[in-house]
């Protein structure tokens, strides 16, 4: 099937990427290329918002409301839909790669992170469109926008569960520390399927109901609060805690029990509570090591944001392409440093003896440290606020899947939202493997949503007589999928070989 051409479009789209030269166009080429660039049921709407007839107007939209998101607050979102909890594994990374190859990879990985979002804008700024699902549309027909609906949904249903996992493991023993409790009773306030059904329905769920996604914006910016006191936490502790670690010279049995009380399900811990070796309080600057590979897909995957990308420019006032790739930059450059100096921190504080989730590795030292309790609590803070940016992707999806070509309704966004988090919270409380079901699906979907579907629709959308499918851009852009597809096969491998194995490797990736 060949791609469509679309010189008329392309050519308008450069002329006017916010409507200021629109006095240029003619008027005769609107009916066509509404009928060619838009849905039915948005055509005659987003046509007077993207080509406005008179000059009186000086913004122009890709869709049929008015973007009124600030830059900052687009920032917050994005930023928070980066940051993830996998920020807590980054440190067990390094510790498996050394520091050098760390930094390159992290370097190299928001580097291509942000090549994608470029292709991503350029393709909607083509054929002004701003929904994943609908570029999909653009490019392949049905089956390209019900792959991209599916791989949303999918990523970001497992992404809210690892989230709402976490608060499950969690609260408990936040509260169990604060109350000064040794053993875990049997009353309410300690049961994690109760905590988690009371975190959604109090927190999660009334955010969730928010009409657009920059109301969120406040929220966004108290997570990254959160996680910068976390940050700030782990530099502090780098220099009040000794190497080795005090208990490492006994059998270190009261922190094994906590570490395994507190359900890590990650990799196994055991290996810090033997006596230390010779240069165990050495740095290492590069490592390769039977875990190194378990740690680049994680690494992959640190930059996940693309399902919010387009709603994000969606709601942005003002909105220009070059506008939005600044925002991803900012995003993700803040969150390069901030994963840097966690991994960093971290990995100096315990070096070889790092745990998979970085928190139970301080809890060994002193399970009742007033200073990790309240980390902890930022940490959980910042997770529960970022589940309702994920659900808008997802209900998004749905409603083009399920619903597409009507106009809002208050009780379909309401009861999307509800569905979802009910479902997420069963699976959460009754399905205890759940992380592992949904590493599989991650490794799947997320290398499609980062690499592979951001690549093949810019070569499909973008027209041949600006860009011949043997021109630089485009062949980039093969190499780029084929970069996903690589990175997809060998995340399978790892997670069914760790299937194999009976380990616990392949827990959320993000």
């Amino acid at each position: 099937m060949e791609a469509p051409e679309l010189p008329v479009q392309a050519e308008m789209v450069e002329l006017v990427p916010n409507g200021k030269h629109a006095a240029a166009l003619s008027t005769t080429a609107l009916p066509s290329l509404a009928g060619d660039r838009f849905d039915e049921n948005q055509r005659s709407a987003e046509m007077e918002e993207f080509l406005p007839h008179g000059a009186e107007k000086k913004q122009t939209h890709f869709t049929d409301f008015e973007g009124k998101t600030s830059f900052g607050m687009s920032v917050f979102n994005l930023s928070n839909a980066i940051m993830g909890s996998g920020i807590l594994g980054l440190a067990y990374a390094m510790a498996n790669t050394g520091i050098v190859l760390f930094l390159f990879l992290l370097t190299a990985v928001a580097l291509l992170s942000s090549y994608s979002i470029h292709l991503l804008l350029k393709s909607s700024g083509i054929v002004g469109i701003r929904a994943y699902e609908q570029l999909g549309y653009r490019a392949f027909g049905t089956p390209g926008k019900l792959a991209a609906a599916i791989a949303i949904t999918l990523q970001n249903i497992g992404a809210m569960s690892s989230y709402l996992y976490i608060v499950k493991s969690e609260v408990p023993l936040v509260i169990q520390t604060f109350l000064n409790l040794e053993e875990k009773t049997a009353d309410w306030y300690l049961n994690g399927n109760y905590l988690v059904i009371l975190v959604s329905v109090t927190i999660i769920l009334p955010l969730a109901l928010m009409k657009q996604l920059g109301y969120l914006g406040y929220a966004s910016g108290f997570s990254l609060s959160c996680m910068v006191f976390f940050l700030i936490s782990v530099i502090y502790k780098k220099f009040h805690i000794p190497c080795p670690l005090p208990e490492q010279g006994g059998n270190g049995t009261g922190g094994l029990n906590y570490t395994a009380a507190s359900g890590s399900g990650h990799w196994d811990g055991s290996a810090g509570l033997q006596p230390p070796e010779p240069g165990a309080c050495t740095p290492s600057f590069f490592t390769l090591n039977s875990q190194t590979a378990y740690t680049i897909p994680i690494m992959a995957f640190a930059f996940v944001c693309h399902p919010e990308v387009l709603p994000i420019y969606t709601e942005l006032k003002d909105p220009s392409k070059k506008k939005m790739q600044c925002i991803s930059n900012i995003s993700i450059a803040v969150m390069y440093l901030m994963y840097f100096l966690a991994a960093l921190f971290g990995y100096l504080t315990f070096y070889g003896r790092v745990e998979s989730e970085l928190l139970h590795t301080y809890s060994r030292v002193d399970p009742f440290d007033v200073l990790i309790l309240c980390v902890r609590v930022a940490v959980l803070t910042a997770v529960t606020l970022t589940v309702p940016i994920v659900l808008f992707p997802v209900r998004r999806a749905i409603q083009q899947m399920l619903f597409h070509g009507k106009n809002f309704s208050w009780i379909r966004h309401v009861a999307i939202a509800v569905v979802l988090l009910t479902f997420i919270n069963l699976l959460v409380i009754f399905a205890p493997s759940i992380l592992g079901i949904f590493g599989m699906i991650g490794a799947t979907s997320a290398p499609c949503l980062i690499f592979i579907f951001p690549a093949i629709f810019y070569i499909r959308i973008m027209p041949k007589d600006k860009e011949p499918l043997r021109s630089t851009p485009k062949i980039l852009a093969a190499c780029f999928a084929l970069l996903g597809v690589l990175f997809m096969i060998m995340s399978l491998s790892f997670i069914i070989i760790d299937w194999a194995t009976g380990g616990g490797r392949s827990g959320g990736s993000h």
